[in-house]
């Protein structure tokens, strides 16, 4: 990711969007700040659905956040860490227009009314002004995204913050700060290494009941649709780890 500081953003409209879904699908949450220094304002804005998907919440903050400031003229600086959203926004979605809103599948296109809901507002804010679409890595530090997290998964945990509206210098928050947290960076890059090896087993946790599964399929068809934690371990001691993490044992 490049570099930003505050100072590059003086006269842009800078957005944070997140969205966090507890299954998928299940119950989830969006977050978004809206932050313009020009006028030391801040605007944090959430919402929930019962029964949704992350890829939805994702969409749905990013439409939050414009239409909360589309009477706002100045150029926009969105940042998410949804590859799905930025690749949607930027490349997929004028084939999916070509194509009557239908993959090269011949399926209707997943999440449709959002795609065309964004869309629709993304070019309404082109006429007059530019919009930039932003990848930040999550969780690995960045304050505008890990705040967006916050209010994304407090919303589809049925614990929802406080929302914050009010001057930019009285937040709280370094929210203009992108330093990344390198400790972090290199423990998600650690998870993401677990992630590729071989799995030792799978273990769930539904209604405080836990679980271990040989295979993925099993594990999916426990959890699916339910408010669930699942994991996979990489050996023994790994498994205990997950368990004595969740509070709970086989």
């Amino acid at each position: 990711m490049k570099q930003f500081s505050a100072k590059d953003f003086e006269e842009s409209l800078v957005i944070f969007t997140d969205g966090s879904s507890l299954g998928n699908p299940g119950p989830g949450g969006y977050g978004s700040v809206i932050v313009y220094q020009k006028m030391d304002e801040v605007i944090e804005l959430g919402g929930n659905k019962i029964r949704t998907t992350n890829n939805e919440m994702e969409l749905a903050a990013v439409i939050a956040a414009l239409s909360q400031s589309s009477f706002n003229t100045a150029d926009v600086e969105i940042f998410t860490d949804s590859s799905y959203v930025i690749n949607g926004i930027t490349k997929w979605i004028h084939g999916w227009e070509k194509n009557g809103w239908k993959t090269l599948a011949k399926e209707e296109v997943a999440n449709k009314s959002s795609w065309q809901t964004l869309i629709a507002l993304v070019r309404e804010r082109q006429a007059h002004s530019k919009v930039s679409w932003n990848y930040v890595p999550g969780h690995v530090g960045v304050i505008g995204n890990e705040r967006c997290d916050e209010i994304a998964t407090g919303f589809a945990s049925g614990k929802p913050s406080a929302l914050y509206r009010g001057r930019l210098g009285q937040y709280g928050r370094d929210i203009l700060n992108f330093t990344i947290d390198d400790t972090l960076k290199k423990a998600k890059s650690a998870s993401r290494a677990k992630s590729g090896a071989k799995a030792h087993s799978y273990v769930s946790l539904v209604d405080g009941i836990a679980m271990r599964h040989a295979t993925w399929a099993e594990t999916e068809a426990r959890v699916k649709g339910k408010k669930a934690k699942f994991k996979k371990s990489i050996s023994a001691a790994d498994e205990s780890a997950i368990l004595k993490d969740w509070g709970a044992r086989l």
